[in-house]
């Protein structure tokens, strides 16, 4: 699994039947940091940290074996707290 931060909602208006309209959001591992689409089985909003899987995994959490996914959001993060030298823990 990776760390990625929602940065905004991507919109498709052409999609193959297999992609089952699930939602796509741009994420980026960090600030500035190459931008990358993600399936949102989940409901993700702009701003959110969330944990992704790619590959193999990715098709399988879309819930449809066999999903056209490269990475997949699996969960929000909801705290992550921050280390004594001001980074954020990973």
């Amino acid at each position: 699994m990776k760390i990625y931060q929602v940065v905004k909602a991507l919109v498709s208006t052409s999609r193959i039947p297999e992609m089952d309209y699930k939602p796509l959001q741009i994420v980026q591992d960090k600030p500035g940091g190459s931008p990358m689409v993600a399936v949102d089985p989940i409901g993700c909003k702009p701003g959110d940290w969330v944990l992704c899987v790619g590959s193999s995994a990715a098709r399988d959490a879309t819930g449809i074996k066999g999903y056209p996914s490269d990475l997949t959001i699996v969960g929000i993060i909801d705290n992550w707290p921050e280390q004594k030298d001001g980074n954020s823990s990973s």
